[in-house]
């Protein structure tokens, strides 16, 4: 459904600028902006975009992955065509970088079907969710109103005045950090590094939910500098965010590279664990990587295999075993029924 977008300026004549993202793609008439959603039509910014979902899931919310929200529970999952960054790698490059079918589905019909099917909300997910920023907010109150949660999985790559915006419309969001150097940013993904540090940043400093996942390709972002660098970043903003490392494996425009190795994973969640309470491994089967621990007294607070979950040492938010407060949202309430 094509409607009018947020976040635009004319710049003269029929010429306009996205405001959207960092991008900010200078747009004449009929052009589109990078995201493959967002045009120039008569002098003003539309999208094409609105509420057209190439899939729709159940999923459990650790798959997002968000490990420290609701553990255990189930969320609607939903995404559009597009994405604002051009990853070499990218592992939905079929409906992120190329066009697929899609079905429109209206807020309040999205809303409708996440309460239908006991979800805890619905997760905009897939792809890139900051391009579908007219539809989210227009979605989130109505899930609000039915007790219902707003999550995203992003690349976190959008500008500070939306950002402010949609901060008070959601309740958790993973962000991807790529890597820590804009080198990669300009070369893998074609955007910038700022932005996404600003936005991570910006999140920490709110209420909303935060954890962060980084991809780890063997060569491009695995230095012990640059792995250092990550992990001090993140320990600055607080170390009891979650900081999930999780394995390539090759795709899209990078099929010849080597998938991560098992022992990088390990040297890297073994870095992680010096500064930051809570690291976990993912894309792996390695027994007790994607267990939470009490960063106090290393009592198993909640175990995983794969998405099989079970929250078997804390008392609401709190370790059993030493009463350490761990920062776990939704433990001991009810999710909707």
């Amino acid at each position: 459904m094509i409607t009018e977008a947020r976040h635009w300026e004319k710049i003269d004549g029929r010429k306009i600028v996205c405001t959207l993202c960092p991008a900010e793609c200078k747009l004449t008439e009929g052009k589109i902006g990078i995201c493959g959603a967002r045009f120039n039509r008569r002098g003003k910014l539309v999208t094409d975009n609105y509420g057209e979902t190439v899939s729709i899931a159940i999923d459990p919310i650790e798959k997002k992955p968000l490990y420290h929200f609701y553990p255990g529970s189930k969320i609607l999952s939903t995404g559009a065509n597009g994405c604002n960054f051009a990853c070499a790698n990218c592992q939905n490059w079929s409906i992120a970088q190329e066009k697929a079918h899609t079905s429109y589905i209206a807020p309040e019909q999205l809303a409708n079907l996440a309460a239908e099917h006991n979800s805890i909300g619905v997760a905009f997910t897939y792809t890139e969710p900051m391009i579908w920023f007219e539809y989210i907010m227009d979605t989130a109150p109505l899930l609000a109103d039915k007790g219902l949660k707003t999550v995203l999985v992003s690349n976190g790559y959008i500008n500070p005045a939306p950002l402010a915006e949609l901060i008070d419309r959601i309740d958790a969001i993973n962000v991807d950090l790529k890597s820590m150097r804009p080198d990669f940013y300009k070369r893998v993904c074609k955007g910038r590094l700022e932005p996404v540090l600003q936005t991570i940043r910006t999140l920490a400093r709110s209420s909303v939910h935060l954890e962060l996942t980084t991809l780890l390709i063997p060569g491009l972002n695995d230095s012990d500098e640059e792995l250092r660098d990550l992990i001090d970043f993140v320990a600055g903003l607080n170390p009891r965010i979650p900081l999930h490392f999780s394995a390539f494996h090759p795709d899209y425009k990078m099929r010849d590279r080597e998938r991560t190795p098992e022992d990088l994973l390990l040297h890297a969640r073994q870095l992680a664990r010096e500064k930051l309470d809570y690291v976990f491994l993912g894309n792996v089967a390695l027994e007790g990587m994607a267990d939470t621990r009490c960063p106090n007294c290393g009592n198993i607070l909640i175990s995983r295999d794969w998405y099989r979950t079970h929250v078997v040492g804390l008392d609401n938010d709190r370790c059993r075993q030493c009463g350490h407060e761990t920062g776990i949202h939704g433990l001991g309430r009810k999710t909707p029924q």
